[in-house]
């Protein structure tokens, strides 16, 4: 389970996005970064997530947040859920867990009485330092873009 603290140095990473893209956290650099974990794609949660994040985008880029998805979908399944919701934000590659596990995101999880390991959605608010700001355990899906701004605006 997530064992980073709110002013911790956020870890660096680089991936491919939905585009083949190569992305790191430091082109980030002097940028706040919104770094949302979510466990599916088009799965509803996760489009219930990402769609809020879409329709209050100009919201969080007019705050100055860079938006930035990981799940351990594949390259292909990114580009077919940005297209399916024209998401307008960068979607991470993770299949081999290196994010996720750096962001100790991984963990037991538990449905209908039944156990298994998966992605912990959680989002990481980080700074222009790169310093972990705010993290959300339990983000509100359906309001996390205001809940974004909220935090920040309380920091």
């Amino acid at each position: 389970m997530v064992t980073l603290k709110e002013g911790d140095k956020a870890p660096a990473f680089a991936s491919a996005d939905q585009d083949g893209k190569k992305v790191a956290l430091s082109d980030y650099k002097g940028k706040k970064v919104a770094l949302y974990f979510y466990p599916e794609d088009d799965t509803e949660t996760c489009t219930i997530q990402a769609c809020n994040l879409r329709d209050n985008y100009a919201l969080l880029k007019k705050e100055g947040f860079v938006v930035l998805g990981v799940s351990p979908n594949d390259e292909k399944s990114h580009k077919k859920f940005e297209k399916k919701y024209d998401l307008p934000f960068t979607l991470l590659v993770d299949t081999e867990h290196k994010i996720i596990d750096k962001y100790g995101v991984w963990g037991e999880k538990q449905m209908f009485g039944n156990k298994y390991m998966g992605l912990h959605r959680t989002t990481f608010l980080i700074d222009e330092k790169g310093i972990i700001r705010k993290i959300f355990l339990k983000p509100k899906s359906k309001q996390h873009a205001q809940e974004i701004v909220k935090a920040w605006k309380g920091l």
